[in-house]
């Protein structure tokens, strides 16, 4: 089992995959555990001081005038977390709660927090050991962080709440001590430290943005092969028209297609069959590259969110300073979250198009709807309606949730990013949009099979061979979802980018 080691300044999206979906164990650098120490020795000369700050002696929110005594604050904390704890829904994916938990111990690991150390170290030994809170979907704003579920995740480390162990849904308690974890009673500063700041948006958003990394490319390979199968012009794709414009992600895209079809005999050049293709082949490098630098935004904005302190207040020991700020508002995450919905959502709308012309027979030379008896066969007439409405679903989840506000807290809060939302509607998207690139390919490859002895692209001969290693053409009628939902699962794992990168080297 693989091993990662956190402290606060260097998580990659590729460390929160390592952790969600391959069960990598997490552990404190030594740096951190020093940086956790001192923070908390200064949070506790606070208290018994009782210095009047936000959070540590005070209430919260609109109570922030109120005082707390330190003998009331172990209550206020608990207190806390049972009256925050809020969500409703449908539970967040076991993936997704891996990456909350390992983002909130990361951004703990800052020092910034006023955190116990043995606090930290409950919620790393629950994430290595499989005791995963169950958290509900719903019930955040983002703006004084991903309050509500995160108070859900902490309930279990105080024995409350529910979770999962062992793919069993238990109480809080029940899990704990099958586990041989022991529960904590939360003391001062260590609620807000737990519950304030992003990692629920966050950890979706890494997850999401590392999938469409992945969908990108399976775009490119996937547009390549509709584009063989319709007899398309390469010209369009020559790096000097893409350098003339200047575009990065269209001058990436436009090669990425021109090594994936090298050598087949089934592409065309300007003239020999038709002057230009329609904009579905045509643009293919303005549409993807488009969505390609946009999702690469938001993978930059991502990471430098895994490694942020996003607690309030924050502690600075070294300075005799706590500060009350805002770093847990979502507003990066939810701008981004939208701009990442919006790019993946015209990766399906162009692929839907692309399905267009493969079955549409006045649009190609091919068999009406890609079957050789039409009219006792449909063919693929309903698989591009299927297509057609999860495009018009992204349609809908496309419209941005960041320029909503509600305020909140008696008006406290008056401002929020509602940057969950965005993240799961980027989610719901992606999840459409791996769909509708599956029918493509699908359709792409029926296609192809009307083709004869057509020499293959060196890219697409290889996710040809590897659709057909499980799906056959179709001769006659057929229930076809079982076929889709085939090749969405290949979509989503990634194996064609793999079949060609490991025959062509890396694609961009």
């Amino acid at each position: 089992m693989g091993h990662l080691c956190i402290d606060g300044e260097h998580l990659t999206i590729e460390d929160v995959v390592n952790v969600a979906r391959e069960g990598f164990l997490v552990e404190l650098s030594e740096e951190a555990v020093s940086k956790i120490k001192k923070s908390r020795d200064y949070v506790d000369n606070l208290v018994e001081n009782e210095t009047i700050v936000y959070g540590i002696t005070t209430g919260f929110g609109k109570f922030s005038d109120t005082f707390i005594s330190k003998e009331d604050t172990k209550t206020l904390q608990k207190n806390l977390i049972v009256s925050h704890a809020c969500s409703l829904g449908n539970p967040l994916p076991e993936e997704i709660v891996r990456g909350v938990m390992l983002l909130r111990a990361n951004a703990l690991a800052k020092g910034y927090s006023g955190i116990r150390l043995e606090t930290v170290n409950t919620l790393i030994e629950m994430l290595n050991k499989g005791v995963h809170p169950i958290i509900p979907e719903k019930g955040s704003l983002g703006a004084s962080g991903d309050l509500a579920p995160l108070a859900n995740m902490v309930l279990v480390m105080l024995g409350q709440g529910e979770a999962i162990y062992n793919g069993e849904r238990m109480s809080g308690q029940e899990a704990m001590d099958k586990a041989g974890i022991k529960t904590v009673e939360l003391t001062s500063k260590e609620g807000l430290a737990l519950i304030n700041g992003t990692p629920v948006m966050t950890s979706i958003g890494a997850l999401a943005v590392y999938d469409a990394l992945n969908l990108m490319k399976t775009a490119d390979i996937i547009g390549s092969m509709t584009l063989e199968a319709l007899r398309g012009i390469t010209d369009a794709f020559n790096e000097r028209v893409h350098i003339a414009r200047g575009q990065k992600g269209q001058t990436m895209t436009a090669r990425n297609v021109l090594r994936i079809t090298e050598g087949s005999s089934l592409t065309s050049r300007q003239g020999e069959l038709r002057v230009q293709d329609a904009y579905t082949l045509r643009c293919i490098p303005q549409i993807h590259g488009a969505s390609r630098d946009a999702i690469n935004y938001v993978k930059e904005i991502i990471s430098i969110e895994l490694n942020a302190a996003t607690d309030n207040p924050l502690i600075f020991p070294e300075d005799d300073a706590v500060i009350s700020g805002g770093n847990f508002h979502g507003q990066p995450i939810a701008l981004a979250m939208d701009f990442l919905g919006i790019a993946v959502s015209e990766l399906a709308n162009v692929s839907e198009r692309r399905i267009e012309r493969l079955v549409n027979p006045q649009l190609n030379d091919l068999p009406a709807f890609l079957t050789k008896r039409g009219g006792l066969n449909s063919g693929f007439m309903i698989a591009q309606y299927a297509a057609a409405s999860m495009v018009s679903e992204n349609k809908v989840l496309a419209h941005p949730a960041s320029v909503d506000s509600i305020p909140s807290s008696a008006n406290q809060e008056d401002h929020v990013s509602m940057g969950t939302t965005a993240a799961r509607k980027a989610r719901a998207i992606l999840d459409n949009a791996q769909k509708v690139l599956a029918i493509e390919a699908f359709a792409a490859s029926q296609a192809i099979s009307y083709r004869g002895e057509a020499v293959l692209g060196k890219g697409t001969k290889e996710v040809y061979q590897e659709i057909r290693k499980h799906i056959s053409p179709i001769e006659e009628d057929r229930i076809m979802y079982i076929d889709m939902d085939i090749l969405d699962n290949m979509v989503k794992s990634g194996v064609f980018v793999k079949v060609v990168e490991e025959a062509l080297g890396q694609l961009e």
